[in-house]
């Protein structure tokens, strides 16, 4: 609808302001790509691909998928163009995102996302950077005080293996209890258990063991310049050991601004550190760190689209003069300004038009004024008008623009 469009467009406006400030560039991948590219990114035990995906088969029978969330896509457009030749590189973009999920307050199956994605960026100020563009936009939008940043550390391979074989050894004990999804995943994807939202995983969960406890130094000392590079901004934080994402390309740093004033659907904006994942597409080994946030999510949470501008409604007398009300309304768009022609209806009607298109002023064309060269101006909000000459309606009408 018109107001959700606004609201739209200016959510995506801010965002891409800052994005610009901070040197990212915007781009567009496809809507559907080859669905090989989601099922070797997000694995074949993740929720997306084995309940959410939009996937079938075109004419030629290639199996297709409607893109479930924006990185892969990136990802692949790295590779395909032979841009690894040129990194670090920065991206923006913005667009809709489909799975099959259950509807919900802030969350549907055709939604939008906007991201960013910096890629070729080891460094821990690489992931400083991309959390303190997200903090600049939550506070422009005057969401930032609603919010709680939540980050965590995934350590790198090697520490992700060492936790991965303690998680499991402690889950085998209650392999039975664990829910069915999770019994699934407890030898494939264990990490994505300590994600679960289901009641009786959180609580065996809430005793598993620590990641911090099985980092080695390399990601120790990783972890404390993020935190450092976030302190030196004066970026708030919290730790949550508990955040994970579980899919094998992701590393190090994961983070989430998440509200209390969306209910369940407390995640606003969420991303982390994949240096594996062009890897696995087959490119070349490359970093990366990024993050999306939900439009539809942030539209609740600001819920301050801008006014539509107003309207000046340009009224003839009579429909012999409709020919001339054309003349002028064109000029008038031609000068910049927004114009209500009435294609039918008495001078009443029109007007009547006009306040309800909540147009700021009516130029009224009758007979006498245009023989004089002139025509009638009311102010729609005070009911005063006057006859202005046509050689100085330009001029008059600055104000209103």
């Amino acid at each position: 609808m018109p107001e959700d469009c606004r609201q739209y467009r200016y959510l995506v406006d801010k965002v891409r302001n800052f994005a610009e400030r901070y040197g990212y560039s915007e781009i567009a991948t496809p809507i559907f790509e080859f669905s090989d590219v989601f099922k070797r990114t997000l694995g074949d035990t993740s929720d997306i691909v084995t309940k959410e995906m939009y996937s079938f088969s075109d004419k030629g029978g290639e199996e297709i998928t409607l893109r479930p969330e924006g990185t892969a896509g990136v990802a692949r457009m790295l590779i395909s163009n032979g841009l690894t030749q040129t990194l670090p590189l920065k991206y923006f973009y913005n667009g809709p995102m489909f799975r099959y999920e259950r509807p919900q307050k802030g969350r549907f199956r055709q939604f939008h996302q906007m991201g960013v994605e910096l890629l070729g960026v080891p460094e821990a100020l690489g992931d400083v950077e991309v959390i303190a563009l997200a903090t600049d936009i939550l506070d422009e939008l005057g969401v930032l005080t609603k919010s709680t940043l939540e980050i965590n550390t995934l350590g790198n391979i090697k520490s992700r293996m060492h936790y991965r074989k303690k998680l499991i050894d402690y889950l085998q004990e209650f392999r039975k209890d664990l829910s069915a999804d999770s019994q699934r995943r407890l030898e494939r994807n264990p990490m994505r258990i300590l994600d679960s939202k289901e009641k009786v995983d959180r609580e065996i969960v809430s005793n598993a063991p620590d990641f911090s406890e099985s980092l080695d130094l390399e990601s120790a000392e990783f972890f404390t310049k993020v935190k450092e590079g976030l302190d030196k901004l004066s970026i708030s934080y919290q730790l949550n050991p508990r955040l994970v994402r579980g899919l094998d390309y992701y590393c190090h740093t994961a983070f989430e601004f998440t509200t209390e004033d969306l209910g369940a659907q407390g995640t606003i904006l969420a991303g982390g550190r994949y240096d594996g994942l062009v890897e696995q597409m087959g490119g070349p080994a490359t970093a990366g760190i990024g993050w999306a946030a939900g439009i539809e999510r942030l539209a609740m949470l600001t819920n301050n689209p801008p006014e539509k501008k107003r309207p000046i409604a340009v009224v003839p007398v009579g429909p012999e003069l409709q020919g001339e009300a054309l003349v002028l309304a064109q000029k008038l768009r031609s000068s910049g300004y927004i114009v209500e022609l009435g294609y039918r209806g008495n001078i009443s009607r029109r007007l009547k038009r006009a306040n309800t298109l909540n147009a700021s002023i009516s130029i009224i064309l009758g007979p006498d004024e245009m023989n004089r060269g002139s025509v009638t101006v009311r102010n729609l909000d005070t009911g005063n008008q006057e006859e202005v000459a046509f050689e100085s309606l330009s001029e008059y009408l600055t104000s209103f623009l």
